[in-house]
């Protein structure tokens, strides 16, 4: 059974694909806008290049090598065939700009509740992702500062590297042990947290007797922040 005590909280750093929006909803509505362009085009080459790309992100989170921004480009232009130009380009497109007008319909229930009211909490709200994350937050009309991405020129590291999550605890002056990541993955999100110190709830469906996890936005851990009537304090999980 875990717990997370809020009034040891100063600090709540958000994931945000998979965490603050259903990400297999966007995948599958980004998936019908490929398929129509692929018949259009007679070709799905830029199916091909960005399921390529996909898997080449996951291999470097695992390998996590130096200056890994160009060679998330170059190393899927050797798989795909194509230049690192050209899946910069669609990543751009397709993974960045396309998907945007799609978010505020994948966000899932009381997110917003639950950044409102962690803020009327005197806590500070941040997002640590692996993927440029501000124009994200905008769509899904949320705020945190600070928002702090892997590609970030003074960050260059995907999680589960601290780099990211250590320059969120010196901008913000919150020390670990009263910070808390927020994600849906153990291997990225928990794994990223336990490096730097940092307790870790995680989004999923199946509880893990290593973390505290939750399924929904309004479970009962976060009931002592949404609940009005209630002070924040300690919530075991359910589950």
């Amino acid at each position: 059974m875990q717990a997370i005590d809020w009034d040891r909280i100063d600090l709540a750093v958000f994931d945000v694909d998979g965490t603050l929006y259903d990400a297999s909803r966007l995948r599958r509505a980004m998936l019908g806008r490929l398929l129509l362009d692929a018949a259009a085009r007679r070709s799905t080459r830029t199916l091909r290049i960005l399921r390529a790309f996909r898997n080449v992100r996951e291999d470097l989170g695992d390998e996590q090598p130096p200056e890994f921004d160009e060679l998330q480009y170059t190393r899927t232009a050797g798989h795909a065939g194509c230049t690192a130009d050209e899946v910069r380009a669609l990543v751009g497109e397709w993974m960045e700009q396309r998907p945007l007008p799609l978010l505020a319909a994948c966000r899932y229930p009381h997110v917003d509740r639950l950044f409102d009211a962690l803020r009327a909490a005197g806590k500070q709200v941040a997002v640590l992702s692996d993927y440029p994350a501000a124009a994200k937050l905008a769509a899904l009309g949320l705020q945190a500062h600070p928002v702090v991405s892997a590609t970030d020129a003074e960050i260059g590291a995907l999680k589960p590297n601290p780099t990211g999550l250590r320059a969120i605890l010196e901008r913000t002056g919150v020390p670990a042990s009263r910070a808390l990541m927020i994600g849906d993955r153990i291997d990225r999100d928990a794994a990223v947290a336990w490096q730097a110190g940092v307790q870790a709830l995680i989004r999923t469906r199946k509880p893990d007797a290593r973390v505290a996890t939750f399924r929904r936005f309004d479970d009962p851990v976060f009931q002592p922040l949404l609940a009005p009537q209630a002070a924040p304090g300690m919530q075991v999980l359910a589950g």
